[in-house]
């Protein structure tokens, strides 16, 4: 989205804001609703300081009006998580991302795709960490959770292949990493496309991967091999 088309909606966002704030009371979980659209909008833009208050008062309301055990209450939670998670702030992401998973958990349960979510924004500031053990095991929480609900050919479960191949690649562990990088790769381009952002993504990110590990070798033929097979 360009510049004024953010500044629009969020010229848009404000005015909806006031008229519900006037019409509905400040408390209501409609005017959370303004509030978690415009922080969105400050993070796009990342004005993370603005999401932060905004966020923050979008869940001050729905945590009044609406319980702590609400699934807009977890998203509230979830969405502060990313602001801090997006400025280092990793130990405060975990906090809130922890409790996002427990409201998911109790509400769609263990094998909800939420929840799944949930769990693979946690790893990923494991990820961020280094904390490649515990990474590493909500990663594949996250994998078994898509592979049984989605399946094992579904987009989102090559996101958590390629997901888990950066964890690997990140611990020089290139052989898992080629593994999974090129799992997620198959999947983009039978499902997707070879001009999907994603397929390209995933070849780059396995290109890398297969470099780091053999710099003398032809990325272009070792793929096509893959294919083959």
């Amino acid at each position: 989205i360009v510049k004024k088309e953010y500044e629009r909606a969020k010229e848009l966002c404000e005015k909806s804001l006031k008229i519900r704030e006037h019409s509905l009371g400040k408390n209501h979980p409609r005017v959370a609703d303004n509030y978690f659209a415009l922080a969105y909008i400050c993070v796009e833009q990342r004005k993370y300081e603005k999401a932060e208050k905004l966020y923050r008062k979008s869940l001050e309301i729905r945590r009044r009006m609406l319980g702590e055990d609400h699934l807009d209450t977890a998203s509230s939670y979830n969405n502060l998580a990313y602001v801090y998670d997006s400025q280092g702030e990793y130990g405060k992401a975990e906090k809130l991302y922890e409790k996002s998973i427990r409201i998911n958990k109790n509400i769609l349960g263990e094998q909800h795709p939420d929840t799944a979510d949930s769990y693979n924004n946690l790893a990923y500031v494991y990820d961020s960490q280094r904390k490649y053990v515990e990474a590493e095991e909500l990663y594949k929480k996250v994998l078994q959770i898509r592979e049984k609900v989605l399946g094992e050919e579904h987009p989102d479960t090559a996101a958590i292949y390629n997901n888990l191949a950066g964890l690997y690649e990140a611990q020089e562990k290139y052989s898992e990493a080629l593994f999974y990088y090129l799992r997620a790769y198959k999947i983009c381009v039978y499902k997707l496309g070879l001009n999907h952002l994603s397929t390209q993504v995933y070849n780059k990110n396995m290109e890398m991967a297969y470099l780091e590990s053999n710099p003398e070798g032809n990325f272009n033929q070792w793929l096509d091999e893959q294919m083959k097979e």
